[in-house]
């Protein structure tokens, strides 16, 4: 049976003491030093995820630092410790394995360390875009926005702007109002003369964020930890819009989400699970993970395993959107679906 594995970390302090609860009776000072030495470990096993082209099973393992050590700590550190995890993975059994939140920002999405760590890793960007874009219809008919008129704005940081075209192509076959928002404007003349080449479809391209998300009914943003849009401030965004954040760090979502009036919020699409599957569903729900669903990014190295397609599908910044649509037709292929 093909294995698979997730490698995550604690998203706080609080985390480590769910993980391993001895840990809450140490000092924060002390764990925080200590974390640089401890060994990754498996969380939960995940079996009986299945579909019609066979059964797999796999894990989530934990690399042992929080954001504040991927924040504070030198890269070749953070590097380190992820390469470790994944070596530990693949001497599991693992032939694949998804570097998520954290573990997939050092290194150039993943793109820097792959060569280094015997088995193929993915960051799991290319469902994640996928799924993102299905949520947000979604959210948007709950709105009672018409897809086909709602005026889209897509934000692009330098760097991640790839990623961000290829939203937009993705978009323009659906949507004719769409304004495109990146830092380095000149960058964009092909792509954008190619869409309207393909569907007919003039994207506006613009530096001024601000102005766009206060007329945009949808903002879908791909920023990163270096930008996040930090003009951007609750009260520029339209009543009644929909913000989508895609990729991790969700700097954005996260700062405008708890002053956010009459806006909706969401961060990527969950994805439902194929199968009977079991996994300590205490543990695993920190990771917003359950024997039902799990995020994207998850259910990405999942197909690719169930497709016995071992390979670093999605690396790097720039996620095209060949890669896009082929993991959304394998993701229906083998029964993954947005949870509802």
């Amino acid at each position: 049976m093909e294995k698979f594995s997730l490698i995550v970390h604690p998203l706080s302090w609080r985390d480590f003491a769910r993980i391993i609860p001895p840990v809450q009776y140490f000092p924060e000072k002390i764990l925080k030093g200590a974390a640089r030495f401890w060994p990754p470990f498996q969380i939960s096993a995940i079996k009986g995820l299945s579909s019609s082209e066979g059964e797999i099973e796999g894990e989530l393992r934990c690399c042992p630092l929080t954001p504040e050590h991927f924040l504070d700590w030198p890269v070749e550190i953070s590097l380190r410790r992820i390469k470790s995890a994944v070596q530990s993975a693949a001497k599991n059994g693992a032939k694949i394995a998804g570097l998520g939140a954290w573990t997939a920002v050092p290194g150039e999405r993943g793109s820097a360390l792959a060569p280094e760590l015997g088995i193929p890793v993915t960051t799991g960007d290319s469902l994640t875009i996928y799924m993102a874009l299905e949520a947000v219809k979604t959210a948007a008919r709950e709105r009672a926005l018409n897809w086909d008129t709602a005026s889209i704005a897509v934000l692009g940081v330098t760097g991640l702007s790839e990623s961000a075209l290829a939203c937009a192509r993705l978009l323009a076959r659906e949507n004719r109002f769409l304004t495109l928002v990146v830092r380095e404007r000149g960058k964009t003349d092909r792509t954008v003369a190619e869409i309207l080449y393909e569907t007919g479809v003039a994207v506006r391209v613009t530096d001024q964020a601000k102005e766009v998300v206060r007329q945009a009914d949808v903002v879908i943003a791909f920023t990163a930890n270096e930008d996040a849009f930090e003009e951007i401030k609750p009260g520029d965004f339209k009543r009644g819009a929909v913000l989508c954040d895609v990729l991790w760090p969700r700097n954005l979502a996260q700062r405008i989400a708890p002053q956010g009036q009459d806006l909706l919020v969401i961060e990527d699409g969950v994805v439902a699970l194929p199968g009977t599957v079991e996994m300590d569903s205490a543990k695993a729900t920190l990771w917003g993970c359950s024997p039902s669903q799990c995020p994207a990014w998850m259910a990405e190295v999942m197909i690719l395993a169930l497709e016995k397609r071992f390979e670093a599908f999605s690396l790097g910044r720039g996620i095209g959107v060949g890669q896009i649509e082929e993991i959304g037709r394998l993701a229906l292929k083998h029964g993954f679906k947005l949870a509802l």
